[in-house]
């Protein structure tokens, strides 16, 4: 829908980069209303005498509408600032969420909500990533195609509307529907993008060098040798900023006080099987030798009276590279493709988020308000192109902190600067499931924090949700995150979770490639996989990974965690036990432990390597079966690292007998359970595995 006022008024630019792609629309005209169709959903507009109304409508209801006084055109008297509004009526019961990566509250009722890039950390109402897309529990979400600074008053100024305003003289939107939340996140990740596929090494453990630490090749030596002393699987090892010279950031040339050798240093690490990641940014110190070059070949943004924009505010007299001018785009790449001939693997892409909007210029003319959120599309868009062109499109990925709509191309992106604390560690989780469900697929945190250090407690608690979101980084600001610094039992409970994630790679993998495919992210709200169970609706302290594991971090130095099920019967993923759903439950948790269940009816392929996350899936597979009833057929895939299917798994049961076959030739080992036990455990024979239940023998051992 496009609302104007002056048709006069020219379009700015930037603007989303969107699949338009032309779909059936049908038109009916009648005498008190005009009728839009596509697909399911209508959008009327009513001409009667008695008052003007635009309702969207989908199976004969009405989803929402903008009656009078709905649409404006403002003017500010002041300054002369002219606005466009929308407001959509709320159905009673309606709640709202996404928005981006939102630390506050999760159901965006009540908020004031600003599309405004910030470096706010994780503490407040700023955001590193605004995505102008609300999702609704009443089947549908709303896109505002605008990439500057839209204005959200979600049931604020009006407690029965949802209403959004922009600067100038045109506003359009998008009304999404789907008959369940996954189908309109699915159809919003169609229309703006969706996520690529990360390549498996990236679901292993990340250690960093941590932020304004000191370290050199000898301490991120020791940094390895005591991670596989304790026995951690590690699969990526990251530089932060001071792999540069300091007060040069940035110039992509190794401290060579520090790093007297990087190219034979990275050759000793990846020999180990590490991937190497290294930090950027899109600034460019005035004391780094590409400041004047960047200066002299007009890379640089500039200020209207032609003056190169700089700042002090991080590097002293920085600058921002003008990504809008294709000539300092192909310089950027050119620097960073040194990196990968080098042995880098790929790019933490920092910043992005402290654009200036006044007294700029852009290269191509771009509208400097708009362009304050879409920098970090360009910015990471540029480096994301680059390394599928040097490393494959199947092993390309960014660490990326800032974000906008149609980011989620670009995965992964991390939380920002949270800290030490389990207040921030909820408000972590709940900045991660807001941005799932403004359509990005993956998602992850510096596990026990960035500012401060955490207690022995925390760290150890975090590990475990650490590694049980979809990307696991250790990452700290003054202080390392190696577990040994903080005790031995750290190191135990490290280790248990980094193997545990390897061993469930199969099945998690196969939900990053649902992610790849579908645009539904792996780490789910639990409204997204349960959207008629209304005690799902708030529920910001659990979710789901994949539509089969619960998960619900522990978040108190009691060890207590209260969790909801939904309705079925559910299996500890790590004692077998089960519980009924439809009910609250209580928890005292060990370091081991915390709640991780899987629901009935499910078919979940694990592996048997726990060293690693990147192997023949396949190959070994363990097929778990649980609750499985009469007449039900469940199945599961496996895929190669391109996401290709390997073998497809599917479990039958009639009456007592329960029969599995897969299409993959390779042997692979069926552990049925049911009733709280594991009742068979059986290998296959020529794909094909056949069970009776009450005449195998039982078994009380997890392969898990």
């Amino acid at each position: 829908m496009e609302i104007s006022h002056f048709l006069g008024y020219l379009p700015r630019t930037p603007s989303f980069c969107l699949n338009t792609q032309p779909l059936p629309c049908a038109y009916r005209e009648y005498a008190e209303q005009d009728v839009f169709e596509s697909g399911k959903l209508q959008a009327r507009v009513c001409k009667a005498a008695n008052g003007w109304e635009l309702a969207f409508w989908a199976d004969g209801k009405r989803l929402t509408r903008s009656a009078q006084r709905g649409m404006a055109h403002i003017t500010n008297t002041t300054n002369g600032q002219t606005y466009m509004q929308e407001s959509l009526e709320l159905n009673g019961g309606a709640t709202l969420y996404g928005l981006g990566e939102r630390f506050a509250t999760f159901v965006k009722n009540g908020q004031s909500i600003e599309m405004w890039n910030a470096d706010g950390g994780t503490g407040s109402e700023q955001s590193y990533k605004n995505v102008p897309f609300f999702l609704t529990n009443q089947r549908y979400g709303v896109f505002v195609d605008d990439s500057s600074d839209v204005s959200f008053e979600l049931a604020t100024e009006r407690t029965q509307r949802a209403q959004f305003s922009v600067k100038g003289e045109r506003l359009r939107y998008y009304v999404i529907y789907g008959s369940t939340p996954k189908e309109i996140l699915s159809r919003y990740t169609l229309f703006t993008g969706r996520p690529a596929l990360p390549p498996p090494w990236s679901f292993g453990l990340w250690l960093t060098t941590s932020f304004t630490t000191s370290y050199d090749e000898d301490t991120v030596t020791h940094f390895l040798d005591g991670m596989a002393q304790h026995d951690i699987p590690l699969s990526v090892f990251h530089f932060d900023c001071f792999w540069m010279r300091v007060l040069r950031w940035c110039d992509f040339e190794w401290d060579a006080q520090t790093f007297p050798n990087p190219q034979a240093m990275l050759e000793r690490y990846k020999a180990r099987g590490l991937k190497i990641c290294v930090w950027i940014n899109p600034y460019i110190g005035q004391r780094s030798p590409m400041f004047e070059e960047g200066i002299k070949c007009g890379y640089l943004l500039r200020k209207t009276n032609g003056d190169i924009w700089q700042t002090d505010k991080w590097q002293p007299g920085m600058a921002i590279v003008d990504f809008t001018n294709p000539e300092a785009t192909k310089w950027y790449v050119e620097k960073l493709e040194k990196l990968l001939d080098m042995g880098v693997d790929c790019f933490k892409t920092d910043f992005g988020e402290r654009i200036p909007v006044k007294d700029v210029v852009y290269y191509d003319g771009s509208d400097p308000l708009r362009m304050h959120n879409y920098y970090t599309y360009l910015y990471n868009e540029t480096v994301f192109t680059l390394l599928q062109r040097k490393r494959g499109e199947n092993d390309a990925l960014l660490f990326a902190r800032s974000a906008t709509a149609g980011c989620q191309q670009f995965p992964v992106h991390w939380g920002g600067d949270n800290s030490s604390s389990y207040v921030s560690m909820a408000e972590t989780l709940r900045g991660g499931l807001s941005l799932a469900l403004s359509g990005f697929g993956f998602w992850s945190h510096d596990i026990s924090g960035f500012e401060s250090t955490a207690t022995p407690d925390l760290y150890k608690r975090w590990c475990a949700f650490g590694l049980l979101s979809s990307h696991s980084r250790l990452h700290g600001s003054s202080s390392y995150r190696v577990p040994w610094l903080f005790d031995e039992e750290a190191c135990d409970v490290l280790r248990f979770f980094t193997k545990l994630k390897c061993r469930l790679m199969p099945y998690l993998f196969a939900k990053a490639v649902e992610a790849h495919e579908t645009g539904v992210p792996m780490m789910r709200p639990m409204m997204l996989e349960y959207p008629d169970d209304t005690n799902c609706e708030v529920l910001d302290r659990q979710y789901m990974m994949g539509e089969s594991l619960l998960v619900a971090p522990v978040m108190s130095e009691n060890g207590n965690v209260k969790f909801y099920l939904p309705k079925g019967i559910w299996t500890s993923l790590l004692d077998g036990s089960t519980l009924i759903g439809e009910h609250w439950h209580t928890q005292n948790c060990g370091y081991m432990e915390l709640p991780m269940y899987i629901r009935d009816n499910t078919l979940l392929i694990t592996g048997t390597i726990e060293d690693k996350p990147d192997y023949d899936y396949a190959a070994n597979a363990v097929v778990h079966i649980y609750e499985l009833t009469d007449g039900k057929k469940i199945q599961a895939n496996v895929h190669l690292a391109n996401g290709v299917i390997e073998g497809t798994y599917e479990a039958m049961r009639s009456d007592n007998a329960i029969c599995v076959k897969s299409t993959y030739p390779g042997k692979y080992e069926v552990v049925l359970h049911q009733g709280g036990s594991i009742v068979a455990q059986q290998k296959s024979h020529n794909g094909r595995c056949e069970i009776t239940l009450g005449v195998n023998p039982k078994f009380r051992v997890n392969t898990i």
